[in-house]
């Protein structure tokens, strides 16, 4: 079983924590990737990370002196967004701790896929983004199936924690019979099911952090998240798609 997630906007440099494990598997695509940011200028920056002045300020400062290879943070606690900070993994038992090692995966415009110990460096750069590098007109062209490939050598099952974006870059390349579940997170709405994202990133985290101490290896077993503000929804849900409704 392997477990996507989304990465975060929010990142920060910690060595002490956990020592990382090894450098990300495509370091060659990110390299190019970089370059090609670095080629950008202030106002072309902007635009392609959408965000106010002085976060683009900021983080272009920080394009200009990115090191890849140095002050590198474990992926899973250099993303500090909310989605990490309700899974906390810094609170994560050896055992569970072995089992994201195995099992989790996050997904990433900028590195294409990182294990959670992989080091890196922070970044800003979605998936979505209109970036052309090396010929191809986006990122999502650009990565291919090659993040796919990384995640599974073979039909394995896929849990699905991502972002619509996200996953984007994994679906069109499953193989027949291979089962990729979504999980999703919904609050009801005038009668309807919506998904809320602040609501959703904080759930994600938890479901994480759920299976990781159960040490889950069955789908089904996913529906005995047992949190007080979301309850699984057995008559919303399908074969390839788990609902858990929001209580209050």
């Amino acid at each position: 079983m392997k477990i996507i997630i989304a990465p975060a906007k929010k990142m920060v440099v910690d060595t002490d924590t956990f020592n990382y494990e090894k450098l990300p598997y495509f370091m060659d695509e990110t390299k190019s990737i970089l370059d090609k940011m670095k080629q950008l200028s202030y106002k072309e920056a902007k635009k392609l990370w959408q965000c106010s002045d002085k976060l683009a300020e900021e983080n272009y400062q920080r394009l200009q002196d990115l090191d890849l290879n140095k002050h590198l943070t474990p992926a899973l606690i250099a993303f500090s967004g909310i989605q990490y900070q309700y899974m906390a993994p810094d609170l994560f038992t050896e055992p569970a701790l072995d089992y994201v090692r195995k099992n989790l995966r996050i997904l990433s415009g900028f590195y294409g896929i990182l294990g959670p110990f992989d080091g890196v460096v922070p970044y800003r750069l979605e998936m979505q983004s209109r970036l052309k590098v090396s010929g191809f007109k986006n990122l999502y062209d650009f990565w291919g199936s090659k993040i796919y490939h990384a995640l599974t050598v073979d039909s394995e099952t896929i849990v699905n924690l991502s972002s619509e974006e996200y996953a984007k870059v994994i679906t069109p390349y499953l193989l027949p019979e291979q089962k990729f579940v979504t999980v999703v997170f919904g609050s009801v709405v005038d009668g309807k099911l919506k998904t809320k994202a602040t609501l959703a990133k904080m759930a994600r985290g938890e479901m994480v952090r759920f299976m990781a101490e159960n040490k889950l290896t069955k789908i089904k077993e996913i529906e005995q998240f047992n949190h007080p503000d979301w309850k699984f929804s057995k008559s919303n849900s399908t074969e390839n798609r788990l609902v858990f409704v929001y209580q209050k």
